[in-house]
């Protein structure tokens, strides 16, 4: 009976914290406020369901990231990513070095925190959170290019971090050194990537040459080899967060069979792994103490979002900039500065100290709470807003539609989407005078919530949208044709516009 009892409880949970995503999507909230409301409701000071064990919720926390991490990286598209990878990448490791210093000392000149606490603080919060930007990020229409930096930063920076907070968890009598950090920092990452670029390929290559009996292994099998990656890459103490990314990243973009269950099946399980993270994190948290950690969370908070991670974005610019590898104008660093997500890992990572046993640490745990949760609540509803303010409405790109495409993996075809924004020069063009290639077709047209199959003299207007069949050859070529035609109307090649 106990266990039915459990089992109806979980269903109840699950089933309520998919109803409030529609709420949230509504809302502009990222979800995982919903979630952690659900944790705090069942919690002590709700149905009274105790539980204060750290240790059980950082393991499960970082199964949890895996999770997360795995279906981003399944749906991520390289092509998408591929030039903004660098730009990350420096995002990811000297922008988290000089976000840990600047909160760090803002820590310690504002609350009076000691360096290794106010270090500490730096560290837990310096990662941007995989969960948070893919879920809010993925419904702006954003340029590609910049899209793309924040999903690649999120999924690359969660592993230096990490190895920051451990280093600094354990040094429970002396601080580690910079020196012993940088090379315990070097080898998990390098070693975390070896792994990955050595078990994404093979996973690739075994599962398109593996007849597998039934449709619905290959899912499964790819989320297994996720693990392997994880698992692997720990057992040798390098990052398993980053091998995770990497392997999946190679396999997401790899011809795999049925590639579009396997995604589905991802995006669900990882859906699951939000849910069940934040209600538990929201089940350890105690709202008793949070009141007490306010005042120190939002001034933490503060120096955070206006200080540490402005200047970790603009010194990353600088440095992109000088070694000519990209160019970030201002407007994109402050939507990347604003954009920079917290969620479910600094309240995991804020764990580790906790489940150490280090002095304060109960009290770190509270003020990451409650940081995450107001400055969730400024930021999320906010990024639309400041996307159109800053002009980097991205609403003339053309997206992937989320389908189930068997058929049209079996044709070797894409199916596209894309809406015609105001202020477009698309907008009354006929569908005839887009001369799109051969090997593409506009399918069907959405207006005024209606759908229609258009003949070639019907006209477009702003607000439409349209469904897109090509070949995948002829994909990147019908984009930058309807981005041409968008920019400079149906006479773009005569003013030298190609959409690139």
């Amino acid at each position: 009976m106990e266990l039915n009892v459990w089992l109806l409880l979980s269903a109840a949970i699950v089933i309520a914290a998919i109803a409030s995503v529609r709420v949230a999507h509504r809302t502009g909230l990222p979800s995982l406020l919903i979630y952690l409301g659900i944790g705090l409701l069942i919690g002590e000071s709700g149905l009274g369901i105790q539980f204060e064990n750290a240790e059980l919720a950082q393991q499960l926390g970082l199964i949890a990231l895996a999770v997360i991490l795995a279906e981003g990286g399944l749906t991520t598209n390289w092509g998408h990513v591929r030039q903004a990878v660098p730009s990350a990448l420096v995002l990811a490791t000297v922008g988290v070095v000089v976000s840990i210093n600047v909160l760090a000392v803002c820590a310690y000149a504002l609350l009076d925190l000691d360096w290794h606490t106010a270090l500490l603080l730096g560290a837990i919060l310096a990662s941007t959170d995989a969960a948070a930007v893919f879920s809010v990020l993925r419904t702006l229409p954003l340029p590609p290019r910049l899209a793309g930096i924040l999903e690649a930063e999120s999924g690359f920076n969660d592993a230096p971090t990490v190895i920051v907070v451990v280093a600094l968890s354990a040094a429970q009598q002396a601080m580690p050194t910079v020196w012993e950090v940088i090379i315990t920092a070097v080898y998990e990452l390098a070693i975390g990537a070896a792994v990955g670029l050595a078990i994404g390929p093979l996973a690739a290559y075994l599962l398109r040459s593996v007849a597998l009996p039934a449709s619905g292994l290959y899912p499964i099998a790819v989320m297994a080899v996720a693990f392997l990656a994880y698992s692997g890459a720990a057992w040798v103490h390098a990052s398993g967060f980053l091998a995770v990314y990497v392997a999946t990243l190679i396999l997401g973009n790899s011809r795999l069979p049925h590639r579009a269950a396997t995604r589905g099946f991802a995006e669900g399980t990882a859906w699951l792994a939000q849910i069940g993270l934040f209600v538990m994190l929201g089940m350890l948290a105690s709202p008793s103490e949070l009141t007490t950690a306010i005042v120190p969370g939002l001034v933490a908070g503060t120096a955070l979002v206006l200080a540490a991670r402005p200047l970790s974005v603009i010194v990353s610019a600088l440095l992109v900039r000088l070694a000519r590898i990209d160019r970030l104008g201002w407007r994109e660093q402050v939507f990347l500065s604003w954009a920079g997500l917290r969620g479910a890992v600094p309240i995991v990572l804020a764990t580790i100290p906790w489940a150490d046993g280090l002095n304060g640490a109960k009290g770190l745990f509270n003020e990451v709470f409650v940081i995450v949760i107001v400055f969730t609540v400024v930021q999320g509803p906010t990024l639309p807003y400041m996307a159109r303010l800053l002009g980097l409405g991205g609403e003339g790109e053309a997206r992937d539609l989320d389908v189930e495409a068997a058929p049209l993996e079996e044709l070797n075809a894409d199916l596209l989407q894309i809406r015609i924004p105001r202020g477009s020069l698309m907008h009354g063009v006929e569908i005839f005078e887009l001369r799109l290639p051969k090997d593409a077709a506009i399918t069907m047209v959405v207006r005024d919530g209606s759908s229609f199959v258009p003949a070639g003299d019907t006209r477009l207007r702003a607000e439409d949208q349209l469904l897109v069949v090509t070949t995948a050859a002829m994909r990147d070529r019908v984009e930058r044709r309807l981005r041409a035609v968008s920019r400079r109307g149906k006479l773009a090649g005569w003013y030298g516009e190609r959409g690139d």
